[in-house]
């Protein structure tokens, strides 16, 4: 239908609407032309069948319908209700202005708040609106009358209200009452009698008033209207239009609700007597209580007393905390066991009884057992080994020493919190562990006191008790996690516990007697130390784990994690074998970590397709290799760069640290006519881009001794890039990096790509020493550099690199730019004024620091 033929339609229809109401006078209403049956049939309106109405009583008249949620109104029923539709105002509103008539009907469904005419029943009550009442926040509250019953013919609009025409119904009066109607009438009396007695919501007063009805149907009607009847009970009497018919229902409606309220007075009844049961064993307790506060002693718990001071003695307590714990014991003899009181002691007690007081394990202190179980369950972290053998050496000599309260600093997946458990297993110690990572509440470090409900001992009481020593092998992991809110700082609550000084007399808020906690192996992981509160980073002896290099890697994997994930996948040594290329390439290729977790996944994952070969197809022995190691983990996920042999102008070699490692990084510069801009991309940082400002000086107060036109800042401009712009880059560390390719760009010198360095550049040239040199130099290595420059600060570093990569690269060691151009161009420029000299004191510490590393 095209949109002209619709307002053609819809002018139609204003039309009749307009007619429609031109022919309904405006004080009282008119009978409209009677409708064919076909049209008023129940099925053809959409509507349930109901008893049908007697043809002689039907009068069908035009009004306005109010759809009501929840509430049912019968005839001659006088009641008030509000109303804050729109639609129901606007119908009410044109009730008032003709003849106060409007027809009211119930909603199939309360909570529906756009009705439409299929949400409506099909009787309900024509009533006349007696007064109305505007209140607050568009709500009107109006009084009706209930006139007759009226069945709904069909719905003439819907908006702005609901006009509909209605079958109006007149009520069947008998001038003679029928005998069964006479007995119903009585039957309905008798239990609405006993209704009105067994609820609480209906007035006695109302029964003489309803009793004096004599017609059957509206006798009928006034006691529905009185009843708590669900919404659909109350329609179905309204429905039934034979008085007779209209008794039956409303009996069995009675008779239901009856059962219903004698049902909930019998609940009550017992819960009434149940209190009063309660309340009579609370006055017979009093009592025996009031005996007992006499005699001093309760029978019932004396053997239990006795047993709790025979185990406090068998504790050997301090003198001050044996007599707190005793004085709380024997105030349970003076207090009712059953009390709260009573159960608030009675749980203290347990909990002190249950403490490992002066409980110790014997510790092994055989240095070459332990150094054996440290060496099978990790490979490498050679400083935590080293410090755990030196505590049990002096142990072997000194028992009095406090245990030690190491931190293990470093990226995940390195073994931080592993290796405490071995620490456990090569001391002979008990295990227990606390994650700190969210933990807010200063209550889990040092508990609640006693008189909140439900307290209990914090969390470093309650470890201690499930080690059942004094001196475990305590794991505070992810430390630097740790946060503060307005419940308190736990960073400041774990200061006593870990200060060697204060956690002998550990005092937790729930038992307010001091714990020993000297003895005990205090082992703290992070990520990071820059998180860790500095009164608490003090306290703690901090043990860096550095990332594993490939080679560190690769025996792990041989040693570790190859054999724990067969037997885990249920498989044989002879069904998979990884070689040594495909376990590199692996590590290389498609995990980029510090750690060995996602190594350990995708090994797993290797284990997984040999497993389902191995039951799908029967294949016994599968080799992964470099060449088929993409059949089972796909395509490569990562790169690493590899430097060409040849030589470029403007582009330098230099190295950087991520948190997964190091890395090495080429950087671009260009010159080209300008303004003397200097352009920086890569998404650099500030502190990067100061560097190079850094070195554009430097470059210009030496730039005839550098063979550099004096005004090269003037006439042209120079773009600095480094690749993989979409990675944040920062720090100083590129500055002599920047510096080097800027000069080789300017003077037209090519620069080797298989020398790679390192350092922050000064105004004056000057070379300063910067951090993650072993990261940095392993990243060297693997991307095939052959030369390493870095800064003389830095020479107590390289003993950190391992052997086998100090032997494959030769390391200089520098103080000035000068001497890094002289390693990195491919023929000389003019040295600076201090290049020089500079250059043979460096030589002199490089001959002394290429010595340990061929040994």
């Amino acid at each position: 239908m095209s949109i002209d033929e619709k307002k053609k339609k819809l002018r139609e229809l204003l039309s009749d609407i307009e007619r429609l109401n031109r022919d309904v006078a405006d004080d009282n209403l008119e009978l409209a032309a009677p409708l064919s049956d076909e049209e008023t049939h129940p099925e053809a309106l959409g509507m349930d069948i109901i008893e049908a109405v007697p043809e002689e009583e039907n009068r069908v008249k035009i009004m306005p319908m109010i759809p009501l949620r929840g509430l049912s109104i019968f005839p001659y029923m006088v009641l008030h209700f509000d109303i804050g539709r729109e639609k129901s105002i606007s119908a009410l509103e044109k009730a008032m202005v003709r003849n106060q008539m409007i027809f009211l009907v119930a909603q199939r469904d309360a909570d529906t708040d756009l009705p439409t005419g299929e949400d409506f029943y099909r009787v309900g009550t024509v009533a006349k609106i007696k007064q109305m009442l505007k209140l607050p926040g568009d709500t009107i509250r109006v009084l009706v009358e209930g006139i007759s019953r009226g069945v709904l013919d069909r719905i003439i609009f819907e908006v702005p209200y609901f006009k509909c025409s209605v079958r109006q119904v007149e009520e069947v009066e008998y001038e003679e009452i029928p005998n069964r109607v006479a007995a119903l009438m009585r039957s309905t009396l008798t239990r609405f009698e006993e209704y009105i007695n067994l609820s609480p919501k209906v007035s006695q007063d109302i029964f003489p008033s309803v009793a004096s009805v004599d017609q059957p149907g509206r006798l009928a009607d006034v006691v529905t209207s009185h009843v708590d009847a669900k919404a659909d009970d109350k329609q179905s009497v309204l429905e039934a239009f034979d008085p007779e018919n209209r008794l039956e229902v409303l009996n069995g409606i009675l008779t239901k609700e009856i059962e219903i309220l004698q049902i909930e007075r019998d609940i009550n009844s017992k819960v009434h007597m149940q209190i009063n049961k309660m309340q009579r064993e609370y006055y017979l307790r009093e009592q025996m209580r009031a005996i007992q506060d006499e005699l001093g002693q309760d029978e019932a718990i004396e053997s239990e007393i006795e047993d709790w001071l025979k185990q406090l003695e068998e504790l050997k307590l301090e003198e001050k905390t044996a007599q707190k714990v005793e004085k709380e014991i024997k105030r349970l003899l003076k207090i009712q066991s059953s009390s709260a009181e009573g159960g608030v002691i009675r749980t203290y007690i347990e909990w002190v009884l249950a403490l490992p007081w002066n409980k110790y394990t014997q510790e092994d202190t055989d240095i070459g057992k332990s150094e054996k179980i440290l060496n099978e369950d990790h490979y490498g972290l050679e400083k935590v080994k080293e410090r755990i053998l030196e505590y049990l050496s002096v142990i072997r000599l000194s028992e009095s020493l406090k245990g030690p309260i190491l931190c293990l600093v470093g990226p995940p997946g390195v073994g931080k919190t592993s290796v405490a458990k071995s620490i456990a297993r090569a001391t002979g110690r008990e295990f227990v562990r606390m994650s700190l990572g969210g933990v807010r509440d200063e209550a889990e470090i040092r508990g609640h006191r006693r008189t909140y409900i439900g307290a209990i001992p914090g969390r470093v009481i309650s470890a201690m008790k499930d080690a059942g020593s004094m001196d475990p092998v305590f794991l505070f992991d992810e430390i630097d996690k740790i946060g503060n809110d307005f419940r308190g700082d736990p960073a400041s609550a774990l200061l006593e516990v870990l200060d060697p000084e204060q956690n002998k007399d550990f005092t937790d808020h729930y038992l307010e007697i001091p714990f020993d906690l000297s003895k005990v192996m205090f082992i703290t992981t992070a990520n990071t130390s820059e998180t860790i509160p500095r009164p608490l980073l003090d306290r703690m002896e901090v043990i860096e784990v550095q990332g594993y290099t490939e080679e560190e890697k690769l025996k792990i994997a041989e040693r570790y994690l190859i054999p724990k994930k067969i037997k885990e996948h249920g498989l044989k040594p002879e069904n998979v074998k990884l070689s040594e290329r495909a376990t590199r390439d692996i590590i290389n290729y498609y995990t980029r970590e510090s750690g060995v977790r996602n190594l350990e996944r995708e090994i797993a994952n290797i284990c997984r397709k040999v497993a389902r070969r191995v039951v799908e197809k029967g294949i016994d022995a599968t080799v992964v290799s470099q060449s088929n190691i993409g059949t089972f983990l796909g395509k490569k996920r990562f790169r690493y760069d590899t430097v060409e042999n040849e030589t470029q102008i403007g582009v330098t070699t230099g190295l950087a640290w991520t948190s997964v490692g190091g890395t090495t990084l080429s950087i671009e510069t260009a010159v080209v006519p300008g303004t003397g801009r200097l352009v920086l991309t890569g998404q650099l940082g500030d502190v990067m881009k100061e560097s190079a400002r850094a070195g554009v000086s430097y470059i210009r107060s030496l730039s005839k001794e550098l063979g550099v036109k004096a005004d090269f800042y003037k006439d042209d401009d120079m773009h600095i890039h480094i690749p993989e712009g979409a990675t944040p880059k920062d720090g100083p560390s590129a500055g002599v990096t920047m510096c080097c390719a800027m000069v080789s760009a300017l003077t037209g010198i090519p620069a080797r790509q298989d020398v790679a360095m390192t350092g922050e550049i000064t105004l004056r040239g000057k070379i300063l020493p910067v951090g993650g040199i072993r990261e940095k130099v392993l990243a060297a290595h693997r991307a095939g550099i052959r030369k390493v420059l870095l800064p003389t600060g830095n020479e107590r570093d390289i003993d950190d690199i391992p052997r086998n990569v100090r032997r494959k690269l030769e390391f200089v060691l520098i103080e000035s730019a000068g001497e890094a151009l002289d390693h990195i161009l491919v023929r000389p420029v003019k040295p600076d004024k201090a290049g020089g000299q500079a250059k043979k004191q460096a030589t002199k510490r490089r001959s002394a620091a290429d010595a340990p590393v061929g040994a």
